[in-house]
């Protein structure tokens, strides 16, 4: 007997349209992401030990702007330049064709990453403290955007036939991972939480940033074992995805800012105590 699996639903991308603006599932999994970041990180600014650095909710609404920003233009140059360079090399200007989809997760951290180099050096807060405040906000953009890719039926994993397999009609016949949701619960839910129970407290200086760092690449470089390659890359070196091979530079900066982060720390109190 044929074990019968899971059809995806199939949902229209657009929630409703009026004339020509339409609102589409996947900007309104942003828009919440963009809501939670700003709700939690209005909680960390009353935090005595964020406080005590110079976190305001005015400068952190600045920094929130300039960084979803960030993460658009990055997303979306880091998606061109690492999945679709040969592309856009024969046509420019598939770069600003944003209607046709296509967002990088290590492009708009690129991103982020210069809003915040910036942000800093304006503000004179410390680059890894900004780094610490922002990396607990993340995570739940992340889910979201996962969820976005759910109800769209794309990004979906590896045919398989465990029994919560499903099949997605623009893939095929064939029963595959819901990797997206996988993604939702790993690099977003639950490191969420992870970040969200570590940043209660103070912590050496790199400490929250790099555990999110080394965090989402260990995430994501697990489930991309379940996700299907891209079709026009395909398996890289050593039968890795694109995605792991971004994500394991991640893990190893992540693990070494933590070590370097946790060193320093000891070291600066042996030095007061001396």
């Amino acid at each position: 007997m044929q074990a019968e699996f899971m059809v995806h639903p199939g949902i229209d991308p657009v929630i409703f349209s009026i004339g020509p603006l339409a609102l589409r599932w996947y900007g309104l999994m942003y828009l919440l992401g963009l809501a939670f970041a700003y709700f939690w990180g209005k909680r960390q600014c009353q935090m005595p030990h964020y406080a005590a650095v110079g976190w305001t909710e005015k400068r952190f609404s600045d920094l929130l702007f300039w960084s979803f920003m960030g993460v658009i233009l990055g997303g979306r140059i880091g998606y061109v330049l690492f999945y679709q360079f040969n592309y856009f090399i024969e046509n420019p200007l598939y770069l600003f064709d944003m209607a046709s989809g296509g967002m990088s997760f290590h492009g708009g951290l690129l991103g982020v990453l210069t809003v915040l180099a910036i942000f800093s050096r304006v503000t004179r807060i410390n680059f890894l403290q900004v780094g610490d405040f922002v990396a607990p906000l993340v995570p739940m953009g992340l889910a979201f955007g996962r969820i976005g890719n759910f109800i769209n039926g794309e990004l979906w994993g590896r045919v398989t036939d465990v029994p919560w397999a499903m099949i997605f009609p623009a893939a095929g016949p064939e029963p595959r991972h819901p990797s997206q949701l996988y993604q939702a619960a790993l690099e977003g839910v639950l490191l969420f939480v992870v970040l969200a129970l570590f940043s209660r407290k103070p912590r050496p200086t790199g400490a929250v940033g790099g555990l999110f760092l080394a965090g989402y690449g260990t995430a994501r470089f697990v489930v991309e074992f379940y996700r299907q390659p891209d079709a026009h890359l395909g398996l890289l070196s050593v039968g890795w995805s694109m995605g792991q091979w971004l994500s394991l530079p991640m893990v190893i900066g992540g693990l070494g800012l933590m070590i370097w982060a946790y060193r320093s720390h000891r070291g600066a109190v042996k030095g007061d105590q001396a």
